[in-house]
């Protein structure tokens, strides 16, 4: 999935967890997102346990540097069944934040810079858009390109999410073309692919017949139409694939 729907995800997760708590404390929890190398600040709580839980991806190791004195340390502990990891600052820390290093199972690196707050356990989501664009790319290379087109075409006419794709489900006013009014309504972005879903009606008096040269841009490399002959007053559904960039706005 792209990144913007794990994040939703995450979130959604995270309040059916706190669902006894009717879910306004989720206001404490924190979403972020990272790319490989980059800081991560945030805040950890300074009585109870702050968990940081990576999406589509875990913790693999942490790398800190030990005060030599228990009183005066931070912990980390690692869940190895689902990769996050936990951090506990004993009462008697003296600094006012804290920082380590991350490295991820998918091989990312992390640099963690937290405050230290008087809140409640809290957790931390982080996202690497990087993941998604590698779990896209790796779909669109399932089949040649212009295959992978027509398979995005059949997921966004089953109104499906695909793996790594960002799906943004838009509401743009409509244009009109003639009799026609063009509305896009649905964007889907991945790595080498991009796929938009337009509605079309006709508000004119007369039939009109639709042909796939008139939707597609330079460089379209799929397109359908439910159904191209439209009555007066009649809408259908259209469906074009190119290549993600600038020239598929």
């Amino acid at each position: 999935m792209a990144y913007a729907h794990a994040l939703r995800r995450a979130k959604r997760l995270a309040c059916a967890s706190a669902l006894a708590f009717a879910c306004p404390a989720l206001s404490a929890d924190q979403f972020k997102q990272a790319a490989d190398g980059s800081s991560i600040e945030c805040a950890v709580s300074a009585r109870e346990l702050t968990r940081f839980a990576l999406i589509d991806d875990q913790f693999a190791s942490v790398s800190k540097i030990s005060s030599g004195t228990p009183y005066n340390d931070f912990a980390v502990t690692n869940e190895p069944l689902r990769g996050d990891i936990y951090v506990s600052v004993p009462e008697t820390f003296a600094a006012r934040s804290i920082s380590f290093f991350a490295t991820t199972r998918k091989g990312f690196v992390y640099k963690v810079a937290c405050r230290i707050e008087q809140i409640p356990a809290v957790q931390v989501f982080i996202t690497n858009p990087a993941i998604a664009r590698n779990m896209a790319a790796n779909w669109e290379k399932e089949t040649p390109l212009t295959s992978s087109a027509v398979r995005l075409i059949q997921a966004m006419a089953d109104d499906r999410s695909v793996e790594g794709f960002e799906v943004r489900q838009l509401a743009a006013p409509p244009a009109r073309v003639g009799d026609l009014e063009v509305q896009l309504i649905a964007d889907y972005r991945g790595s080498s692919l991009a796929g938009k879903v337009i509605r079309i009606a006709n508000r004119g008096a007369q039939n009109v017949t639709l042909a796939e040269r008139d939707l597609a841009p330079a460089g379209a490399l799929a397109v359908a139409i439910v159904s191209p002959v439209l009555t007066p007053g009649m809408s259908t559904t259209a469906f074009v694939v190119g290549a993600n960039g600038e020239q598929g706005q």
